[in-house]
C-alpha cells in the first residue's frame, strides 16, 4: 500500500514538474498594453473597425495598423482610453455618427406584390419573389436589423424600424445585414431633414407603388439656400445633415412628403 502512495505521489511530482517546465518553455508572450487596449474595448466583436473582433483589433492598434478612433462603438471615451494606454495625444472629437433607415413607406403607404406569410425575416422574405413590396428597395418591416444590433438601439413599432441616436454605436451591422440596402451612416443632426426613400426608380414608376416615393424631379434642391442638398437626374436627392439648418423650405416644396426630420417620426 505504502509503495502505491510512493509511486503515485511520485508521478504526480514528476508530471508536475514537467508542466511546470512547460508552462514557462511554451509560454506566449502578451504585450500588457495590448491587454489593457482590449479591456478597454466594449467587447463586442462587431467589426466595424474593420478587423475581425476586439482581439485583432488591440493587436493592429498597438502595432499601429489602426487608428485611436477606428473602434466606432467605443466613441470618444475608449479612443481616450486607448491613447493613454500607448502614451499618445488624444485624437479630436468627431462627428457623431449614426444608422438611418432610408424609408417610410410603411404599411399601406406602399403596395404590396403578394400576402407574405414565411420567416418573420427581412432576408428571408427578400429572397422570396425578391419581397413582398412593389417597390423593390423599400423596408421590408420585418426587424432583421433590430435583431442583429448588438446595441439594442433598434425597436420596431409598427413594422418601422426606430433608431435610437443615444445608443447607437455605428458598428454598421445593421447596414451590412440589410438585404435591400436601405440603411446607411450618417452625421447626427437631430434637427436636419432627410430624403426617406431608397428608390432607384424613375418618378413615374415610384409614384406608383409609393405614396411617399421619391419622384427626383429636384424642385427641393431649387429652394435650399445652403448648399446642403444635391440632386443628379435619375437619381435620389440627398441631404448633408451636417450643413442642413432646418429651414423646412425643402419639405414645403416636396409634393410627395418624404422629405421629413428622421428624429421626429
Amino acid at each position: 500500500m505504502i509503495p502505491a502512495i510512493v509511486s503515485l505521489g511520485g508521478l504526480g511530482l514528476l508530471f508536475g514538474g514537467v508542466l511546470a517546465f512547460a508552462s514557462k518553455k511554451f509560454a506566449v508572450y502578451v504585450d500588457p498594453q495590448i491587454e489593457a487596449i482590449r479591456d478597454a474595448l466594449p467587447g463586442a466583436n462587431c467589426g466595424a473597425c474593420g478587423f475581425a473582433g476586439c482581439a485583432n483589433f488591440s493587436d493592429a492598434v498597438a502595432a499601429g495598423e489602426a487608428g485611436l478612433a477606428d473602434c466606432t462603438p467605443g466613441g470618444a471615451d475608449v479612443a481616450a482610453k486607448v491613447a493613454d494606454i500607448l502614451g499618445m495625444p488624444k485624437p479630436e472629437e468627431g462627428v457623431k455618427v449614426i444608422a438611418q433607415v432610408n424609408c417610410i413607406g410603411f404599411g399601406d403607404i406602399a403596395s404590396d406584390s403578394f400576402v407574405y406569410d414565411g420567416i418573420l425575416d427581412c432576408t428571408a422574405a427578400n429572397a422570396f419573389f425578391d419581397g413582398f413590396k412593389e417597390c423593390k428597395y423599400g423596408c421590408l418591416g420585418l426587424g432583421t436589423c433590430a435583431v442583429i444590433c448588438p446595441f439594442d438601439a433598434i425597436t420596431m413599432k409598427d413594422g418601422k424600424p426606430i433608431i435610437d441616436p443615444e445608443l447607437c454605436k455605428a458598428c454598421k451591422k445593421c447596414v451590412d445585414d440589410c438585404p435591400r440596402g436601405v440603411i446607411s451612416m450618417v452625421h447626427y443632426n437631430p434637427e436636419a431633414y432627410a430624403v426617406l426613400c431608397n428608390s432607384q426608380d424613375k418618378g413615374k414608376q415610384t409614384k406608383a407603388v409609393c405614396q411617399v416615393g421619391c419622384i427626383g424631379d429636384g424642385r427641393c434642391v431649387k429652394v435650399c439656400e445652403y448648399d446642403a442638398m444635391t440632386f443628379e437626374k435619375g437619381k435620389l436627392t440627398k441631404i448633408f445633415p451636417e450643413k442642413c439648418t432646418a429651414c423646412g423650405k425643402c419639405a414645403e416644396k416636396c409634393p410627395r412628403n418624404c422629405i421629413v426630420v428622421p428624429s421626429q417620426i
